[in-house]
Formats: C-alpha cells, structure tokens, sequence
C-alpha cells in the first residue's frame, strides 16, 4: 500500500528532514515551507515515526483540495477514503488551524470535517451512529489560502518527546532542534563534543544518538502502533532493524558542564534514560574557566539570553566571556544558538556561518565557528 505522508518539521531545517527521510527509504520527498511531503508504506511510516530525529510528526496526508465554503469543505472531506483506516468503532476527533481563508472559523470548520467523515462511515459501514470507542485516529486539517489539507496524525505525542526527558530544566531547547544543531556541526561516531551550559543534558544526549545512531522513537509509543490495520510484526521489524544499525561502540564522547549542581544530576539521569549514559560526562564549571584540551572538540551550545533566564545585559555578558573562551585552534568547533542580532559584535568576530532557526517561537540565529583563522 503507498501511502501519502507529510512530517512537519522546524522553520529552517526543511532541506535536513529531507534527506533524513530519503536516507530512511522514503519516496517522493518534496519540501515545502514548514513540512516535507512523501510516500511509502507501513514499514515506512514506522520506520519514520521510530527514526526520524528532525520532524515534529508523522502525518497521513488524506487528501488536498480548494473550499471557499462550508458545503465545498463538507463535500472534499466526505469523499475521502476514511475507511480505509478508521474502522466503525474508532475515535477520530478533528483538530486544525485556518489562515488567511474565507473559511476562518476553527470551530465550525472542524463541526463540517467531523460531520462529513460520520456521514462517510456511517455509509460505508452501514450503521446509524458510530460509538468511538475503540483506537484514536486525530484527524488534523489545515485551511491556507482556501486550500485544504487534510491529515491523520500517526505520531501522537510530538517525536520531539523521545522519553528520556520526563523532567527538564527551565527553558531547555527541543528534542528536535538540539539535533538539527548537531547535524550542523557535523557530529560523526568518533566526536567529541562538550557543552558549556548543558542544563538538562538535550544537546549531548541528541549528539550522542545521532553518533551512535540509536534510533530517537525506539522505547516510545505512537498512536498508530495500536491501530489494526498495521501489523504489531511491522512496528517489531523495524524496531529490530533500528537496534541492528546502532554503533555502540562508538568512540563519541561528550563532556556537559553548569553551574547547577541539579541540573548536572538531571542530565546524568537523562543521559542513562536514554541510553547513552557511559559516553557523557558532567561536572560543575562556569563559562569563566572553560578550556577543552582535546586534539578536536565540537562544542555546541545554547546559552542563557535575556527572553529565557537572564536579562540582556547578563546574557551578553556571558557572550563576551564565550568569545574569549572559545579561541580559534584547528581541529575545533563552536556553534551556538542566540536570538540576540548582536551576539557576534559582543562575542568578538563573525560567524563563519549562520543559519536561521526557531526555538520555540522565539527567532533565533544559528552561529556557527570553524575556521582556524588564529
């Protein structure tokens, strides 16, 4: 069965999701803004949902088309194939979002999906009423510019949840991004890579995955996993074949230091939640007396700024102690992520490369250093 899929994804890191997924065996990868389209079957969306470092979710896209009003929306919905996933006693609960459409109203939009996918399988099914009791099937729509996309989420919880963060310090990065930041460095099997303001450990812990290529969503749940039209022996071989292409013996290592005693003991536990625990190190240390004496070091990190924990001034503070921290030396590289336009003025030179992301909803620069130029 080829199936349509859509995996949203970060701003910025659409061209990343792309050839991740194209490296996982999907078919017909094509990116747009904020998402990146493609096909396969079932093992695939296992594969994607148990793999995939950079994308937000897995989405089974329905069907595409123009609706100006209610009765053209209720009529593109009702022509879909919802039965071809959702059996006559399953939940499907409709959640989505419309921008700049004449059909602007959320909640009568998602009164006209839900009514035209009851009638569907009310039809096909040859029944009175539908009790939704049975597995969840989260139908998501999308109404931009009057044209309509609709979907069934396969994920359930953001894949940036990969389990091993039950608690987290204040303001951590996501999941998703600390691994788009270490794809941007780079990271290989025989890394080093440290972290001056580790926090909850996330940078560390995604480059350590990513190093030792254990699969992110492997000790996770999806919806779909329970959904009866996919075989539990699908979800088992793909798990099976995630585990087969680990490195364990890798010779990555990472090094997180903080001034929070609580938060190195949170990172350390983080760091054995998933999986990766004999590979990082932390200890107590303030950027003042950061030095690596390694060959080659990797150091990737998002720092404390004025819209998370500090105010401006502190924040650009501590930029100006990284600059002097951070020297120039071959074999070594910095890349920082900072909503401040001015980081590089108060850090001391240009980036060597920068790249445009978002925290949250926070607009921040990637800021990246590896040119020995000393």
């Amino acid at each position: 069965m080829n199936i349509n899929f859509t995996a949203p994804c970060l701003l910025g890191v659409e061209g990343i999701v792309a050839q991740e997924l194209k490296r996982l065996g999907a078919e017909n990868v094509s990116p747009e803004n904020g998402r990146v389209n493609f096909s396969g079957d079932y093992n695939i969306l296992a594969r994607t949902n148990i793999c995939s470092r950079y994308s937000e979710r897995i989405l089974i896209e329905m069907g595409k088309f123009t609706a100006k009003t209610f009765e053209e929306l209720f009529q593109g919905v009702k022509a879909l194939p919802w039965e071809q996933w959702i059996g006559k006693t399953d939940k499907f609960p409709v959640k989505g979002r419309s921008l700049n459409s004449q059909l602007s109203s959320v909640p009568s939009c998602q009164k006209i999906i839900k009514k035209a996918i009851v009638e569907r399988l009310k039809s096909k099914y040859k029944v009175q009423w539908l009790e939704e009791t049975g597995e969840l099937y989260q139908v998501q729509f999308l109404i931009m510019k009057n044209k309509v996309s609709i979907m069934i989420d396969t994920s359930g919880s953001g894949l940036h949840k990969r389990g091993y963060r039950a608690v987290s310090t204040e303001a951590p990065i996501k999941e998703t991004l600390a691994a788009v930041m270490a794809d941007l460095s780079h990271i290989h099997s025989n890394h080093i890579v440290a972290d001056p303001f580790c926090g909850s450990g996330t940078i560390l812990i995604e480059a350590a995955l990513k190093a030792m290529n254990i699969a992110p969503g492997k000790n996770r749940d999806f919806t779909s996993k329970h959904w009866g039209c996919i075989s539990s022996d699908i979800w088992r071989q793909e798990i099976e074949r995630a585990i087969s292409e680990e490195k364990q013996d890798a010779l990555f290592e990472g090094y997180g230091y903080d001034i929070d005693q609580n938060a190195l003991e949170l990172s350390a536990a983080n760091a054995v939640k998933a999986g990766v625990g004999k590979k990082l190190h932390f200890a107590k240390r303030d950027i003042k007396d950061f030095a690596m004496d390694f060959e080659r070091c990797s150091i990737i990190t998002n720092p404390p700024y004025g819209e998370r924990l500090l105010d401006i001034e502190q924040a650009q503070q501590l930029y100006k102690t990284m600059g002097e921290r951070f020297v120039q030396k071959s074999g070594y590289s910095y890349t920082i992520i900072s909503p401040d336009e001015e980081f590089e003025t108060i850090f001391g030179r240009k980036a060597d490369k920068r790249r445009k992301l978002y925290n949250g909803m926070i607009k921040c620069q990637v800021y990246m250093y590896f040119k020995n130029n000393a």
